[in-house]
């Protein structure tokens, strides 16, 4: 930390106007991380997927299929091939296993329903916990945001009341300068 660069405590006076023992968890440490010059933080997809086990890459990738237009499809030729080769249309040419009303289809469709559905709804639970981190991780850049905004403010204003100072100090330096010039010429004052 370089001399002279303010503490997060510092900076929770002097930004928020509030003692640093009285603010949140995530504001501590986002003025720490402010205070420290801290810039790169993970972001949350990586995050995420460095936290992934297996279960959670199946679950994602089973509702990535599940839920494409591609499974529909393949999904709607299969029922339709099972029913015409199961139908009277196909007597004669493949023998039947599954007649009317499809019994053993059913069975296949409900035990592939009860075995997808929870598995899709860890893949939403996952992404509801990657949405949150990503939330938490766009408040935490927001909040750092600001604070910056407000100290680059602070910085600019100190150096607008320097100037005006400045200016201050060279017009009363120019008006000394022009009475002596005047007084040294023989000018009277105020001609």
């Amino acid at each position: 930390m370089p001399i002279n660069a303010p503490t997060a405590e510092s900076l929770a006076e002097e930004l928020l106007g509030r003692n640093f023992d009285d603010l949140g968890v995530e504001e501590q440490r986002v003025l720490a991380r402010v205070a420290s010059g801290e810039i790169e933080d993970c972001d949350a997809d990586e995050l995420a997927a460095v936290q992934m086990t297996f279960g959670q890459r199946l679950a994602d990738r089973v509702a990535a299929v599940g839920g494409s237009w591609g499974f529909i499809i393949v999904f709607a030729v299969v029922l339709l091939a099972w029913m015409l080769i199961n139908s009277k249309l196909a007597d004669g040419i493949v023998p039947e296993w599954d007649e009317y009303p499809y019994v053993f289809l059913n069975l296949m469709l409900s035990t592939l329903a009860a075995l997808q559905a929870p598995v899709i709804m860890m893949s939403q639970n996952r992404q509801s916990q990657k949405d949150r981190l990503t939330a938490h991780h766009d408040y935490e850049v927001n909040l750092r945001t600001q604070l910056e905004i407000l100290r680059l403010h602070r910085k600019i204003d100190k150096v607008f009341n320097k100037l005006g100072q400045l200016q201050g100090q060279v017009d009363d330096v120019a008006t000394n300068t022009e009475a002596v010039v005047n007084e040294v010429a023989g000018v009277p004052v105020g001609a």
